[in-house]
């Protein structure tokens, strides 16, 4: 069984919002706010694999720089409070430089550790926009 300050279902999706808006207002403190420091980020569909603010933070600038606007919506959630693990589902839309919108469909899995993501797996659907290295 988790702590028993392990957050309840409400905390972890709200948890999980704040993330989507600051990455989606490309806010990189807030997006930061929400990770441990030593959080573990993979794509599992690329094998891409970053650990700590600094390798995630190359990546999310990375994605700011390469669309006008990223979009994630829709979203469909398990959690699991005393695990502290929540999946998302959601639709993912990036606006291209030229205008073009790409819709995707995702899943991430969440651990929440002290009120933070300690891991966060991402699988995406079609091309990766989360690359390592660019």
């Amino acid at each position: 069984m988790g702590a028993p300050d392990a957050p309840d279902a409400a905390a972890m999706i709200a948890l999980v919002k704040r993330y989507f808006a600051a990455v989606d207002g490309e806010d990189m403190a807030a997006v930061l706010a929400t990770l441990s420091a030593d959080c573990r980020f993979t794509v599992e569909t690329h094998g891409v694999v970053l650990h700590g603010h600094a390798e995630i933070s190359g990546m999310f600038t990375r994605l700011w720089r390469s669309h006008d606007a990223v979009q994630h919506d829709h979203f469909q959630f398990v959690s699991a409070p005393s695990e502290g693990r929540i999946a998302a589902q959601f639709r993912v839309v990036n606006t291209l430089h030229s205008g073009q919108l790409v819709y995707k469909s995702n899943c991430n899995f969440f651990t929440i550790t002290d009120g933070r993501f300690s891991t966060v797996a991402v699988y995406m659907a079609g091309e990766n926009t989360l690359d390592k290295d660019s």
